[in-house]
């Protein structure tokens, strides 16, 4: 059977240290639609990853392929049509909010899907919103969910999420993960999803990616990462303290 989605011997360059590598030898397989929770402390190049993945950035070795087909043999828009990439700093087009929905269907020349569109926007707690409002004029929060959507609406066969939720107070928050698990479900989509939450990680995903020491170093059931890490690093980072939501909901 071909693995959806696969990466081999990925290597990236430290910036600014030519003989240095941020990570290397990172290789995994994923045979089926799952969710993934890609962990680490700060600068294991998590979200460098996931841009490589996305095709928004290049790794200096290796290869990336979805269903067997090579990303150095796949046409960029089309790559990151089906390998959506949604950034933690989520930006917006100058418009209005519908404007920035729209732009994915004008883009890659799909029809925009308003009945969808109106049924996330409540499910994601966006359905106060004016969508003729100018996007700039979002919250942060309301950036991210606003950008979360628009990635919904190209229905990628692999979503690629960079602490989506980490400026949500903890119903926004929950919201995402609801609609998100459902998506997955429903879709079959598959979701390699960048979080320092650990108790998001375990409720979220069925698999840990664990990146350490400059390369993936733990690929595992989320069970068994929890329960039993192999490494001294990981086991060292399940029980550090973790922040699971911010304190002081962002303003709506």
């Amino acid at each position: 059977m071909k693995p959806v989605f696969h990466m081999q011997q990925l290597r990236k360059k430290h910036e600014g240290k030519e003989n240095q590598a941020l990570f290397a030898n990172v290789t995994a397989e994923i045979a089926d639609p799952t969710v993934i929770a890609l962990l680490g402390v700060s600068g294991q190049g998590k979200s460098t990853l996931l841009r490589i993945l996305a095709s928004l950035e290049h790794a200096d070795e290796g290869d990336i392929g979805l269903h067997n087909i090579s990303q150095r043999e796949m046409d960029p828009r089309l790559w990151r049509m089906k390998v959506c990439y949604v950034a933690q700093q989520s930006v917006m087009l100058t418009g209005s909010i519908e404007h920035n929905l729209k732009t994915v269907s004008l883009l890659h020349r799909i029809p925009y899907e308003d009945k969808l569109v109106n049924h996330l926007l409540p499910r994601l707690g966006l359905d106060h919103l004016d969508l003729s409002k100018s996007a700039l004029e979002l919250s942060g929060g309301e950036k991210q969910r606003i950008s979360l959507l628009r990635a919904l609406l190209l229905h990628p066969e692999v979503l690629l999420l960079d602490e989506i939720t980490a400026s949500l107070d903890r119903s926004s928050k929950q919201m995402v993960e609801q609609v998100l698990q459902e998506w997955h479900q429903q879709e079959g989509t598959t979701m390699i999803w960048v979080t320092h939450d650990i108790e998001q990680a375990k409720q979220i995903s069925q698999t840990v990616w664990f990146m350490g020491e400059g390369t993936l170093l733990e690929n595992c059931s989320t069970e068994a990462f929890f329960e039993q890490p192999a490494t001294e690093l990981a086991r060292n980072y399940v029980q550090a303290p973790s922040v699971s939501y911010k304190e002081d909901p962002c303003p709506f």
